[in-house]
């Protein structure tokens, strides 16, 4: 873990926004800028960070523990599935093949948790029993383990994600039945391999989202894959005790933040309020926590100034046409 002048330091060092000359057309997505290249992409990772739909700021090396994560776990699931990575020629960048995503994202959920307004448990505590097509018993709590891993699908094209079942969104057009059923089986294999090399460092993978796409008509898993960004990480070890006595779990994970805001009444709607510096680096502390848990690897900041070394990363990828 990165002592506290570090942190702080990292503060001013932020990653808030890229503007590089000659890597194709730019789009700013909520965390990542992304120059579009034929049949590839340049996904430059930022510390920007988002919650319920809004970005609220940035975090120091957020973006440098996204990437590395995701491409730990690209290389620990190829297997299942292939994915879109090619190269990662910078601890914030991943060049990517261009797929066609599927217009859902898939959240797989073992346990039944969240304060968002698409969460399995806000739902659950608003008295939804069948969540996605997915029919829930009485007598839930919150954080409890579900009898078996459940899929939970969101539209991912409209301004707020929207869950979504299996028939509504083959009834609306949004994907085929094999499409669905060869992804949801792919997230289901997806998830189980996660909770396996999560358990063997102490972490429950709670639950987790993915994005396919499909690339010469294969399915691929595309974005990322078991970032604390599109996941939530419990500790395995304390989760019993805490549940048992009604009390939050310990979390590694953006939950943090999450949490933050619905404590002070923001849950997508309105102006968000502004990150104070010590939420900031406490979120920095659990980014750089879970990227050392899960990979069993030391953290180690990319060289300052960033995006100078970004740019110097990137030389090779530039195009005589961009623009």
């Amino acid at each position: 873990m990165l002592e506290e002048d570090v942190l702080r330091a990292g503060l001013h060092e932020v990653i808030d926004a890229t503007e590089f000359d000659g890597l194709g057309r730019r789009e700013s997505g909520k965390v990542r800028d992304i120059y579009l290249q034929p049949g590839r992409r340049i996904l430059v990772t930022t510390d920007r960070i988002s919650a319920f739909d809004c970005v609220l700021g940035t975090v120091p090396f957020k973006g440098q523990v996204l990437t590395q994560i995701a491409a730990f776990w690209f290389d620990q699931t190829r297997d299942i599935a292939p994915n879109h990575l090619e190269a990662v020629p910078d601890p914030n960048v991943m060049v990517v093949r261009e797929c066609e995503q599927l217009p859902l994202e898939f959240i797989v959920r073992g346990y039944i948790t969240g304060v968002t307004e698409t969460s399995a448990w806000y739902n659950y505590s608003k008295g939804v029993r069948n969540f996605c097509g997915n029919v829930l018993p009485e007598g839930l709590h919150k954080d409890e383990k579900l009898l078996r891993p459940i899929l939970t699908p969101t539209t991912k094209l409209e301004k707020h994600d929207r869950p979504i079942s299996r028939d509504e969104a083959i009834a609306e057009g949004l994907i085929s039945p094999s499409d669905f059923d060869a992804a949801a089986d792919i997230c289901f294999r997806l998830y189980e391999r996660g909770s396996q090399i999560a358990a063997r460092q102490g972490l429950i993978l709670v639950d987790t989202k993915y994005e396919i796409g499909k690339l010469d008509g294969r399915l691929v898993v595309t974005d990322e894959i078991h970032t604390p960004d599109s996941s939530r990480y419990w500790y395995m070890d304390t989760y019993e005790d805490l549940f048992k006595a009604g009390k939050e779990q310990r979390k590694l994970d953006k939950e943090y933040v999450r949490e933050w805001l619905a404590a002070r009444g923001f849950r997508g709607r309105g102006t968000p309020p502004s990150l104070p510096d010590e939420v900031r680096i406490e979120a920095a502390r659990r980014y750089i926590a879970a990227y050392e848990v899960i990979t069993g690897r030391r953290f180690a900041p990319g060289a300052t100034p960033a995006l100078a070394r970004i740019e110097k990363a990137l030389r090779p990828y530039r195009i005589a046409d961009a623009g």
